[in-house]
This record gives structure tokens, sequence and C-alpha cells, in this order.
């Protein structure tokens, strides 16, 4: 089937993968410049970079259709930049899948395709899509929502090893953002990560860096330009999140049924 996901951010990639490994055609849509931070697993790299592996699957920047096409037919998957998604008028898709995770609904409608799935909050089943995904982590993630909303953003990010908001690393000034790490490094609590509208940003904790923003980036002060994972597991780097997984099975679960 074609499926076309809004977004190709890390949530985006796991639930791409998982189509991709069930069989389906896959379109992926992003902006000019992604602000994916765990980029290492984010087909969304392929916007600057020409392509991205993520595990066992390749994303494939393409400019039109016809290039999608190509790639989809040679076993990728076609990334392209297309903030508004419009080449759905054009590749019309089965399954429509919007994972921009915006936290609110920038457009998407239940009459955009014939399974049209809202991954997290500012989605409501039945209303604007047909499904909605439960991004939030614990018992209910990955769950299909076939009425209603997710449970709304609480603006603290999920806990991993402990730490929750210590573990982000946050713009400290709008401007350009300068790594000062990469992504796989090991770094220390206080120590310098970045630099952005040419003011330093420490790390909170200790850890291994999980994301880090691409440089030249035009941040804006607080933006998420990265996080720190406490486990010091480098395969976390490269390897798709349970979180992802998990949404990515969701999506698939809505798509194709279990009811």
């Amino acid at each position: 089937m074609k499926i076309l996901i809004k977004g190709a951010g890390d949530l985006a990639t796991g639930i791409a993968y998982e189509f991709w490994l069930a069989g389906h055609q896959i379109l992926m849509t992003d902006i000019e410049v992604p602000l994916a931070v765990r980029r290492t697993v984010s087909f969304s790299r392929a916007v600057y970079e020409g392509s991205a592996r993520v595990e066992q699957a390749k994303g494939v920047l393409v400019r039109n259709l016809e290039e999608a096409l190509e790639v989809i037919k040679a076993g990728d998957i076609a990334v392209i930049v297309d903030e508004q998604a419009e080449i759905r008028e054009e590749y019309r898709p089965d399954i429509l899948i919007d994972s921009i995770m915006a936290k609110k609904n920038l457009g998407t409608r239940i009459g955009d395709a014939p399974v049209v799935i809202g991954i997290g909050p500012g989605f409501t089943a039945g209303t604007d899509c047909h499904y909605v995904i439960e991004t939030q982590r614990g018992p209910s993630l990955g769950q299909v929502i076939r009425e209603g909303s997710a449970i709304p953003n609480t603006g603290i990010p999920g806990e991993i090893a402990g730490y929750t908001v210590e573990r982000l690393i946050r713009a400290s000034a709008s401007g350009v953002m300068e790594p000062a790490v990469r992504i796989g490094d090991l770094v220390k609590k206080g120590q310098m990560v970045a630099v952005t509208g040419g003011v330093p940003v420490y790390a909170q904790i200790s850890g291994i860096v999980r994301g880090m923003l691409q440089e030249g980036v035009q941040v804006e002060k607080g933006l998420k330009i990265g996080d720190i994972d406490a486990r010091e597991n480098k395969e976390y780097c490269v390897t798709i999140s349970d979180k992802a997984r998990k949404i990515g099975k969701g999506a698939l679960e809505a798509a194709f049924g279990k009811e």
C-alpha cells in the first residue's frame, strides 16, 4: 500500500520503518531545515545529506513524484521537502500519517486519504483523522485511539534512567547553532556541549550524546537542540527507540486492524 508520512524525525522514522518492514511503499515529507535532534535515527537527515540509512532501511531525498516512485521501486524510502505535503494530491496515498509532532494539527483532514492517522496530541479521532496513536511514555504508549484524543502534552519529557527535563539540551540564546560535541560522545555534567547565538550551552547531566541538531541551523532560545542519555550505551544512538517502535506498531495496528 502507498503510505504518506508527514514528518521524518525519529518518531516518524520509527513508524516508517515498521511499515517498510511490512512491505509498504513509503513517501515522507519534511521541512527545508529539519529540526530532528536524533539525526542518526531520522530519515530527515536525507534532506541535507542526500540519503540516510537507519538500521536496515535507506531514505533517499527526491525532488518530485517521479523520482519518489523510482526510489520506492528500488525498495527504499522516499523523502521530499514539502512542508504542506502538497504531493498528496499526486501521490494519492492509501494511508496518511501525520507525525510532525507539532502538538497541534497543522492542516491534516480526515478526507486526505482512505485512512488518516494522527500521532500524539493535537488530533481527534473521528473528527480530523480516523485514528490517533498515544505517544506519552507509560502503559498506554502506542495505543490506538478510535475516539477522542491522546493525552495532552505535559511539557515534561519521558523519564530515561531517572532523568526527564535534565536530559534535554536547549538553546541558551537565539541565533546560529554550533555543536561542540557529536552524537555518540560521552559528556560530563557542566561540560559545554554547544553554542547558540554566541552563548554556551552546558550539559545538565553526564552521559552519552544521543541527539544533536546539525551545525548552522538558526534556533530560537529554549528550542530543544539535543539530548543526553545517562545509560551511556552507544547502541541507543544508532537504533530506533523503543518508544518509536511502539508508536510504529500502533500505527500499523490502526491501519490494518486487530480490533
